[in-house]
């Protein structure tokens, strides 16, 4: 999963540095007990792998920008956050108007990032005795 972490990190423009390893390691385990313990299950389901992985890089992200918010300031928010489509329902943000300042667009696409999909939490859920 931390490949697959550093992918996606890298698609948005962010790139490794010395000592981001072992934060985004926490990260993901974070949020692989997150969800074990929301499903009572003992494995994160194939189903769940990406959903975890972008939690896990939108948990990276939030701690970067409150600790080092320099470290993010390249990060091409233009084309992440246009427009999100689940099912028939459509969302887009005015990203192109100057109502939205460039850290509401990083602060709802970091709310994006470790929100979505919870829902699909349900799917998996085992029942507790």
């Amino acid at each position: 999963m931390l490949e697959k972490a550093e992918q996606r990190l890298k698609s948005f423009g962010y790139e490794m540095k010395n000592g981001d390893e072992a934060v985004l390691k926490f990260c993901i385990q974070k949020v692989e007990w997150t969800i074990k313990n929301d499903c009572n299950v003992a494995v994160i389901p194939a189903g769940l792998e990406y959903i975890a992985i972008d939690m896990a890089v939108g948990e990276f992200l939030t701690a970067k920008k409150t600790f080092s918010p320099n470290d993010i300031a390249g990060l091409d928010l233009d084309f992440a956050v246009k427009q999100i489509q689940e099912g028939d329902t459509n969302t887009v943000f005015a990203t192109g108007e100057a109502s939205m300042t460039p850290e509401q667009r990083l602060d709802a696409f970091l709310n994006y990032l470790l929100t979505y999909g919870r829902d699909q939490f349900s799917c998996y859920r085992r029942l507790r005795w």
